[in-house]
């Protein structure tokens, strides 16, 4: 496989898993202590990284959880924001310039916060009350994220007697590293053919509903844009035939991520009309790959994580095949902004 080490990938996913060990007791803990509210505050990406557990908490439960920018929170925070909640702030590098300024603000406020970050000694993972620090980069940070926001939530559900699954949600989670790198496998070829594909496409429409959504929100925003610079919208599902449809016409790339939740019809809806009027449609389902030992009702839970494991493949073979590496940026953390 191109540039891809198996042994590292599989011990960075299952150290994501493995903070569920001290997860689940600081819930239990904080909880006992009157938190009541619970927010996830990323910057950029990582913050759509979250989304999953966000949507998890609010269908399975009437827990108070809400997602916010970090920005926007220091100048104008949601009510609430006080000693009986707890912040989750996720940042790989541990340094993101917004996540620290909200740090700051949030410790003024005597705000309880949880950092997850990918490197220890950072500004993020000293200064929160709590950190999980599990060593990531680009190349696998998304499905760690998707998989320590997945165990936050569950545990949270299980503590708050929302679920009665926990423990054997969390063995089939236990298992998800090594498959996760197995569906990295089997989709290279069919990775290197799209990512061939799609090298000199200018622009693309990516759409999603469900848990899906997020990731195809993050894969055109913060690949395809940030790290390749080819411009791409996004759009949910549920609003893609509210403007976008007029956009697709003969020649059009629309994307189409496919998890397996219960708003999986609202991407079929778009993707049986985008079949109708552009010769390139492109589907990645997460109900295809293989994950023998995964029940439906965890296959649905990692769908995210499924289809960010398939999309890396497809950047390692178009930053080549691009000549352009991933790393290379004109503005973001170059310039002063």
């Amino acid at each position: 496989m191109l540039n891809f080490d198996k042994d590292r990938f599989i011990r960075i996913q299952s150290g994501a898993v493995a903070i569920a060990e001290e997860v689940r007791p600081l819930i239990r803990d904080l909880l006992g202590k009157g938190i009541e509210r619970l927010y996830f505050m990323g910057t950029g990406g990582v913050q759509l990284l979250t989304l999953p557990a966000v949507d998890l908490i609010r269908q399975a439960s009437n827990f108070p959880v809400d997602a916010c920018y970090p920005a926007q929170v220091v100048l104008d925070p949601p009510a609430g924001l006080d000693d009986k909640a707890l912040v989750v702030i996720p940042s790989l590098s541990g340094t993101t310039r917004e996540g620290v300024e909200l740090l700051k603000f949030l410790n003024e406020r005597g705000v309880t916060t949880l950092s997850l970050t990918g490197h220890a000694e950072t500004p993020l993972a000293r200064e929160a009350s709590y950190t999980y620090t599990n060593f990531a980069e680009d190349d696998t940070s998304s499905e760690s994220f998707y998989l320590q926001t997945l165990v936050i939530a569950l545990a949270l559900l299980d503590e708050i007697g929302a679920i009665s699954d926990y423990e054997a949600v969390l063995a089939e989670l236990k298992i998800m590293p090594e498959l996760l790198a197995a569906a990295k496998e089997s989709y290279e070829p069919e990775a290197a053919k799209l990512a061939e594909a799609i090298k000199d496409e200018p622009y693309h429409i990516f759409t999603a509903a469900g848990s899906a959504w997020p990731e195809a929100h993050y894969y055109g925003m913060c690949i395809l844009e940030e790290m390749q610079w080819i411009r791409t919208r996004p759009v949910h599902a549920a609003d893609f035939f509210h403007g976008t449809l007029e956009l697709v016409e003969p020649g059009v790339s629309v994307f189409l991520l496919k998890g397996e939740d219960v708003l999986r019809p609202l991407g079929e809806r778009a993707e049986r009309f985008a079949h109708r009027y552009t010769d390139k449609v492109r589907v990645l389902d997460a109900a295809g790959v293989a994950l023998p030992g995964i029940s439906p009702r965890v296959r649905a839970l990692v769908s995210p994580a499924v289809l960010a494991t398939l999309l890396q493949r497809v950047s390692a073979h178009l930053e080549v095949l691009r000549d352009h590496p991933l790393t290379t940026r004109r503005y973001y953390k170059r310039v002063e902004y």
